[in-house]
């Protein structure tokens, strides 16, 4: 008779495989989040001034709220398109894996 299912041997390397998985979930959706409180600063700022000066101290300002620190205010590239403000930033992220090794997160986005 053959038994079917899985090895204690199988079972040990399908969970090692997962706790790697969830270890880098919880490294990886701290800097998700940081980057949408980032995008919703974006947003709101590039719609409450109509300065470069303003739209940089109202991004400060939602910085502080928001507690991130990623990005600052004279890291925005504030542009015109046709009558709308368009206010863009970029940045990496380095998540520490293990030993030498790191993730490479690169954020980029614009105001909508």
């Amino acid at each position: 008779m053959r038994q079917r299912g899985v090895s204690l041997v199988g079972l040990v390397f399908v969970g090692v495989v997962v706790a790697m998985l969830l270890v880098l979930a919880a490294k990886v959706v701290p800097t998700v989040t940081e980057y949408m409180a980032i995008q919703r600063a974006v947003n709101r700022a590039a719609q409450s001034g109509t300065t470069v000066t303003e739209i940089r101290n109202a991004f400060e300002r939602a910085k502080t709220a928001d507690y991130f620190e990623a990005v600052s205010g004279r890291d925005l590239e504030i542009s015109k398109d046709g009558d709308k403000i368009v206010v863009e930033f970029a940045y990496d992220k380095e998540v520490h894996l293990f030993g030498p090794a790191y993730l490479l997160l690169k954020y980029r986005g614009r105001s909508q």
